[in-house]
């Protein structure tokens, strides 16, 4: 069966500060373009049989300069919408919120941009992508799909495709520009590779 290979954006400004960045556009660093560069040796001459990428433009550039083609843009790929909380630190939010924990507490509501959601309406995105790579996922013929999002969104899908509940992606940290395999063993999805950093060791 194919596999699905996952690739978090490289580094942004709000990345490096660990700023919740959901639905807000930045773009990537000049050391997130070198990260995203830097995924080329490993993805070159790699056969996939589907790209689908996050519409944010931290993903699409970083689908980009990793030399991926025929990249699809698809809006369930798009971060946890962090609502109150965009563009705020764990630490900040702590202040007000001893002990919080966004696997386990959520998000506060936002503006009309942020409303927010929870980590099932995150998981429910995850399940419809993985719906639609369905047919490459179960052919055993084809070549692996890949998926170019971010760290959230990517470790609720991880817990997704193993037969996990959304909240479970708290298990599977993932860094910027990081690739990682979900493959499968005896007929069950398992992973194959984790937090692969290419470039850095």
């Amino acid at each position: 069966m194919a596999g699905l290979l996952l690739i978090r954006h490289g580094q942004t400004e709000w990345s490096v500060a660990r700023r919740h960045t959901g639905r807000t556009d930045v773009p990537l660093t000049a050391e997130g373009e070198e990260q995203a560069r830097a995924l080329r040796p490993l993805l070159a001459g790699r056969p996939l049989s589907r790209v689908l990428a996050s519409p944010l433009r931290r993903a699409l550039g970083t689908a980009e300069l990793a030399g991926l083609e025929g990249v699809e843009t698809d809006p369930d790929l798009m971060e946890w919408d962090y609502g109150g909380y965009e563009g705020r630190t764990t630490a900040a939010v702590q202040q007000e919120r001893p002990g919080w924990y966004i696997w386990r507490d959520g998000v506060a509501a936002g503006d009309a941009e942020h409303p927010g959601e929870s980590v099932e309406h995150v998981g429910t995105r995850a399940d419809r992508v993985l719906e639609r790579l369905r047919p490459v996922l179960e052919d055993p013929g084809a070549a692996d799909a890949a998926v170019v999002a971010h760290g959230h969104l990517l470790r609720v899908l991880t817990a997704r495709r193993l037969g996990l509940p959304p909240e479970c992606g708290a298990l599977f940290r993932l860094e910027t520009a990081a690739t990682a395999r979900l493959g499968e063993e005896h007929g069950r999805p398992v992973l194959t590779d984790w937090n692969v950093l290419p470039g850095r060791g």
